[in-house]
């Protein structure tokens, strides 16, 4: 099936095109075929994939969540949506995610990628328009945090 309808003038075609997109740009649209509707889990996942790609970013969610996540992982069961709420309507989402970020990294830069992927990401795979992206930024992970757990003990 084509996109594009025969026309007897420019302007209608260029009126039919415009109407054609703005249907077929928000999946939440009524076809001639049938509805689809994508589910928020299914938004929030899309919203955590992109942002864990982020340069800076060490981890989503807070505290709590980042524990859960811990245990989630070790029987492979991650949630890539960790950390992440959304608010899906008709035609427009809102993020808000959580995050932990990487030192010793801007976090205005690491907040700035994770906008950008994170609204990139949604409207070229949903199709909706992406309102805002609120980053919280939880906490600061330090990499030498990590080697001292890796240590002998300093007693014994």
């Amino acid at each position: 099936m084509s996109n594009t309808t025969p026309a007897s003038s420019p302007s209608a075609t260029r009126t039919s095109s415009r109407t054609v997109a703005a249907v077929t740009d928000s999946l939440n649209a009524d076809t001639t075929h049938g509805t689809t509707t994508v589910d928020d889990s299914v938004v929030a996942k899309i919203a955590g994939i992109a942002a864990r790609e982020v340069p800076g970013v060490h981890d989503l969610g807070g505290g709590a969540a980042r524990a859960i996540g811990a245990l989630r992982t070790r029987i492979n069961q991650a949630d890539q949506a960790q950390g992440i709420s959304v608010e899906v309507g008709e035609t427009q989402a809102a993020v808000d995610v959580i995050v932990v970020a990487e030192y010793p990294i801007p976090l205005h830069h690491v907040a700035d990628g994770i906008r950008t992927a994170v609204t990139t990401a949604i409207e070229t795979l949903v199709g909706l328009e992406v309102t805002e992206v609120n980053v919280t930024i939880a906490d600061v992970h330090i990499p030498s945090d990590d080697d001292s757990a890796d240590e002998a003990p300093r007693v014994q």
